[in-house]
């Protein structure tokens, strides 16, 4: 039987917003949240966002120059900039990009084009302030079983993952994709993920701008420098208070006599040993493995990467210091007739001195990075010649920026960026189930400029006609994307 079409019941219409081309019914959204049907109208669910930015410029006193009426405010009044968030795709890509706004700068006439990429080559780069073991290099990251990224390197005080990419995004199974697109979005958007590391399932609780919280427990600081530094940044505080000082870390262990510190300052000898090995006087590596312990090692008994005391050099009454690199861990001990240390109670001075280390290390918080590539879509809604973007980037002509944050393009081939989502408008980041992340970003530049590299030019308005009712309005962060010295040309 032949189904009759009931036209009580509004025809869906077709979303050409991403690859997916959702049919969406009447007062339904489609599969990304993004887009809905409105009386037969596609509309876009997310308000555009426009910044209130400024350069701090202290306005000139009357009768100095100012030939505009003063309003009070002793900082030059704010100007709208026009965000990529909310704006829209240019998808199926021969479209011009969804905003293109002209403004007057300053006296020079600039062109914003405003798009929101679609970016299945995008991830993030996660940067956790943290000297406690949460993987080994390359240990895979999983978020709800799923790998989503691995553990990179160990930088100063940090744990390092990179999380995302093509491979997870489209390379793996549908649910790795899906995971993995679920996960970048909340994390770009300051949200926190639970994440389990390596074979050892470490627990992590990341979110950018908070404290890690590793099994658990969440990092309150970030040590202040590795065994070695943390020697000689502290070397004279210890000084007649101590005569042996030995500071735990996993990389670079410290031992105040040997170090060059502790010989200008006058330290004699002590006779100790320890284990691992000897990188240059008063430094040793491998003194213990990676762990949850002291200073990021696995011990929790630091009298473990001793040996014995030199008996021809040591001394009954030895005042020894163990501290770890965030002054958190601490232990004293002297040392009785046969040269084994017996802990005693820390004088008061020695304890201030784990309390100076402590305030000197930084909170510990999660960072994260986004990293996309602007491919030949996104370059393709600024100009019909998408290559003379790119090289006009490469030459300073165009200022590339992230929901107005100051994106980091990277040397090489094509627009390679990467920007603080802490910089960012809350909630810059949205998703098409493809799976793929959506993410703003701005291309301003000097109206010249953009005639001269082929540009959308009649598709150009000015901000005053996008800055709407129905607009989000945000203060600016620090970052000003119109400012002259973000140009080549400004610094003549």
């Amino acid at each position: 039987m032949t189904k009759r079409f009931d036209k009580t019941h509004p025809e869906k219409i077709r979303c050409d917003a991403c690859p997916v081309m959702c049919y969406i019914s009447e007062g339904r959204a489609g599969a990304c949240d993004r887009y809905a049907n409105e009386g037969g109208e596609l509309i876009r669910l997310d308000p555009l966002t426009i910044l209130d930015v400024t350069d701090q410029a202290v306005v000139p006193f009357l009768g100095e120059g100012s030939t505009e009426d003063w309003d009070g405010d002793i900082v030059g009044g704010s100007r709208p900039f026009v965000t990529a968030v909310g704006a829209g795709t240019t998808y199926p890509d021969y479209k011009p990009a969804p905003f293109i706004v002209s403004q007057d700068v300053d006296g020079v006439d600039m062109i914003t084009v405003v798009t929101e990429g679609i970016f299945s080559y995008c991830g993030v780069k996660v940067k956790i302030d943290t000297d406690r073991h949460i993987g080994d290099e390359r240990d895979v990251v999983y978020v709800d079983g799923e790998p989503i990224g691995h553990v990179m390197t160990s930088e100063y005080g940090s744990k390092m993952l990179s999380l995302g990419g093509v491979e997870h995004l489209t390379g793996g199974s549908k649910a790795e994709g899906r995971v993995t697109c679920a996960a970048l979005m909340a994390l770009c958007n300051r949200e926190a993920v639970e994440m389990a590391v390596g074979g050892d399932c470490t627990k992590l609780v990341v979110q950018a701008g908070k404290p890690p919280v590793i099994d658990g427990e969440e990092e309150r600081l970030m040590r202040v420098g590795c065994g070695s530094a943390t020697i000689g940044m502290f070397a004279k505080q210890w000084l007649e208070h101590a005569d042996e000082v030995v500071v735990v870390d996993d990389h670079i262990t410290g031992i105040l006599s040997e170090h060059e510190a502790g010989k200008q300052l006058g330290m004699k000898p002590t006779g100790i040993r320890i284990h691992g090995r000897r990188s240059t006087p008063g430094r040793y590596f491998q003194v213990a493995e990676p762990g949850r312990g002291w200073g990021g090692t696995n011990i929790e008994d630091p009298l473990t990467i001793l040996k014995p005391f030199k008996p021809d050099v040591a001394w009954e009454g030895l005042r020894l210091l163990m501290v770890s690199t965030t002054g958190e861990q601490f232990a004293y001990y002297e040392l009785d007739a046969e040269l084994r240390p017996v802990a005693r109670s820390i004088p008061q001075t020695l304890i201030k001195s784990t309390e100076l280390i402590a305030e000197n290390c930084e909170p510990s918080v999660c960072s994260v990075l986004f990293m996309a590539g602007a491919g030949g879509s996104l370059r393709a809604g600024v100009t019909e010649n998408p290559v003379r973007l790119t090289r006009s980037v490469k030459d300073a002509l165009t200022h590339v920026s992230c929901g107005g944050a100051e994106a980091y393009v990277w040397p090489g081939g094509g627009i390679t960026v990467m920007v603080d989502v802490m910089e960012m408008p809350e909630m810059s980041f949205g998703y098409v189930p493809t799976p793929a992340l959506v993410a703003p970003m701005e291309f301003t530049m000097r109206a010249e400029d953009y005639a001269a590299l082929g540009g959308h030019v009649e598709f150009a308005r000015p901000a005053s006609e996008v800055a709407v009712d129905d607009t989000r309005r945000v203060v600016g962060g620090t970052h000003n994307p119109q400012a002259r010295k973000n140009f080549s040309w400004g610094e003549k």
